[in-house]
């Protein structure tokens, strides 16, 4: 192994154990091995490598034992959707996976939001949408649609569809930059969202359930093709 550049050092160390993590160089249930032969082997302090393991027992990677070693944490069996940002930036093909949760999870909010909003929420919801139409660039469209379905799942008047909205946001965030093909154009991309908006304020839980399905559909197709 090279020895790793002065500069930022922890956070060198933490990203290159990170990734031989999660490409499986230390595999699931296996514990690193012993700290001196890891930190000569990068070349670091032993404090220095401490830092990086208390980051990556903080991220859910890792578990240390006092007298028997660090271990590789069984992320996929027993981590949350707290780990997705950081799977993401290893292996964008995660965003597939999350696609599908998304289009599933959000054509339920809908449905959801249609049955329980209130009229108050109807006007946010309305105002929101009007924001998307307005916004000047293309990050600015994709921060307002993503308002537009944050005020959704408070509709549902259930939290955790309100938390697993923003898990999902925050999923592909690493990647947000490539995935702006549906918001380049502020109209565009508001009419391809009113129709959730129509359906859930007008209470149509069916057609709010339809509705949001088509749209996350198809932005869904077009970001894929931005990522590609």
């Amino acid at each position: 192994m090279e020895a790793l550049p002065r500069e930022t050092i922890v956070d060198t160390l933490e990203a290159r154990l990170r990734e031989d993590i999660l490409a499986g160089r230390h595999p699931a249930g296996s514990y690193l091995p012993p700290e001196r032969r890891l930190a000569d082997g990068y070349g670091v302090t032993r404090t220095t490598l401490k830092h990086a393991f208390g980051r990556l027992v903080q991220a859910g990677l890792l578990e240390t034992r006092h007298g028997v070693g660090t271990k590789v944490r069984d992320y996929a069996r027993l981590g949350g959707a707290d780990l997705l940002p950081m799977l993401v930036r290893h292996d964008a093909t995660w965003v597939r996976e999350i696609f599908e949760v998304r289009r599933s999870i959000g054509a339920l909010i809908a449905e959801r939001a249609a049955a329980r909003a209130t009229r108050k929420q109807h006007a946010e919801l309305r105002a929101l949408l009007d924001a998307v139409r307005e916004a000047e660039s293309p990050d600015d469209v994709q921060l307002a649609d993503v308002e537009v379905h944050r005020a959704l799942a408070r509709a549902t008047g259930n939290r955790v569809y309100a938390l697993l909205t923003n898990t999902l946001f925050n999923a592909y965030l690493p990647v947000r930059a490539a995935l702006r093909g549906p918001f380049t154009d502020p109209g565009a991309a508001y009419h391809r969202l009113a129709p959730v908006v129509e359906a859930v304020t007008s209470g149509d839980a069916r057609g709010a359930h339809a509705a949001a399905d088509a749209y996350l559909g198809e932005t869904e197709r077009i970001m894929l093709e931005g990522l590609r």
